[in-house]
């Protein structure tokens, strides 16, 4: 049962840092097809489908790429079942906001946990129960999930290798504790250098990382190498700088031939892990539209606006319509997709940030800055409820 977040949490922007899940719908009309940690979503059961042997445009796309719906837990539950999840700041936030909530449960417990009351330093006591109350809360969904839960790392972090990778194994010993087995896990790292070194670390104990914040090749392509089991890139966030910025020579190139530069870096990032046989899976975030969609088919999963769902759910697709949905991407295509000397580099800290241009440092800054901001609003609430009552 979804639960409806107040108002000053339900903004896209607060939607899109972190409140985030796989869901499938128990309404007749929807029926998801569970497919690796992310669900296929197929629409069925409309009458005129069934009637004419037509189908949907959310049929459509969904046989080229896996549709992970952008939603928020505060909604139905019995309506949007998560299939897959993450657990974020921004959650704990949303969750410590109403008092009753199937989760709050599972912060009190994390606070009232004898551990981390016992320490005296309050700033490891805070950041302890920040920990606790995330694996707390994911332990809760890897219970309702069939899925991968994927978890956020402190992005105060983002320029600490060996931070990032302590603080992944902390919160590894956690769920090994609540008896959450890593295969269940991913844990969401900043795509900083010092993050996409610490994806590779971990990936080679067998750890499932997943990058975020990524808005260049350079990043896109050091962490294939880095061996990152998902890469996420911001479609729609890369046109929202370019519309009101020039001057990065990523962008400006991707203009020139008259292509949206958020797409033009999917495709590459895409084409650069199909080509050269990279393990990493895509995911593209901040999707704005249909076309967004369209343009995107192929790709491995898809973040998509629930409203954009909605209405592809609604649209009948004819059976000679169905060819008009092309597949954009796909292992075959992607080699023929030529790539200079420069970007087939084995990338390392000085070429990767030289290669940044001024889009991807100023929207890696600004995400980083959400994310420590959200962190830090959690501790100081936790702060402000510890000791929670009735625990």
């Amino acid at each position: 049962m979804s639960l409806s977040l107040p108002s000053s949490l339900s903004s896209p922007s607060f939607q899109e840092r972190g409140l985030r899940f796989s869901v499938r719908s128990t309404t007749p009309s929807c029926l998801v097809k569970f497919q690796r940690s992310f669900p296929s979503l197929r629409a069925t059961n409309f009458s005129s489908s069934l009637d004419t042997g037509s189908s949907t445009e959310l049929d459509a796309i969904s046989s080229y790429s896996e549709i992970v719906p952008d939603t928020v837990i505060f909604d139905d539950f019995e309506r949007f079942p998560p299939t897959a999840a993450t657990v974020s700041s921004a959650l704990l936030l949303g969750i410590t906001s109403l008092p009753d909530t199937i989760f709050r449960s599972a912060v009190d417990t994390a606070l009232a946990n004898s551990g981390c009351s016992a320490m005296e330093n309050l700033d490891v006591r805070l950041s302890f129960f920040f920990n606790k109350a995330l694996v707390n809360v994911g332990a809760d969904l890897a219970k309702m999930v069939p899925g991968r839960v994927s978890t956020e790392v402190d992005a105060r972090l983002a320029y600490d290798t060996h931070g990032i990778v302590r603080k992944v194994h902390d919160l590894l010993k956690m769920y090994d504790d609540v008896e959450v087995p890593p295969e269940r896990l991913l844990f969401k790292i900043p795509s900083t250098w010092q993050g996409i070194e610490a994806s590779r670390l971990l990936e080679s104990e067998g750890i499932q990382t997943h990058m975020t914040f990524v808005y260049s090749f350079a990043q896109a392509a050091a962490a294939a190498q880095a061996g990152a089991s998902v890469i996420q890139i911001f479609v729609g966030r890369i046109r929202d700088w370019a519309r009101n910025h020039s001057g990065d020579p990523e962008i400006d190139a991707a203009l020139r031939r008259g292509e949206d530069p958020g797409l033009a870096l999917m495709t590459k990032a895409y084409n650069y892990i199909h080509k050269y046989g990279h393990k990493s899976k895509l995911m593209a975030a901040a999707v704005r539209n249909k076309q967004d969609l369209f343009s995107l088919l192929g790709v491995d999963y898809i973040i998509a606006p629930l409203k954009i769902l909605e209405s592809m759910k609604q649209s009948v697709t004819l059976p000679d319509e169905k060819f008009s949905f092309v597949r954009r991407l796909s292992p075959e295509s992607a080699t023929h997709y030529n790539f200079t000397n420069e970007e087939l580099k084995k990338w390392d800290q000085l070429s990767f940030a030289s290669a940044m241009g001024p889009a991807s440092v100023e929207l890696l800054a600004t995400g980083l800055e959400g994310y420590i901001n959200q962190a830090k609003r959690v501790e100081e609430l936790f702060g402000k409820i510890w000791p929670p009552p009735n625990v």
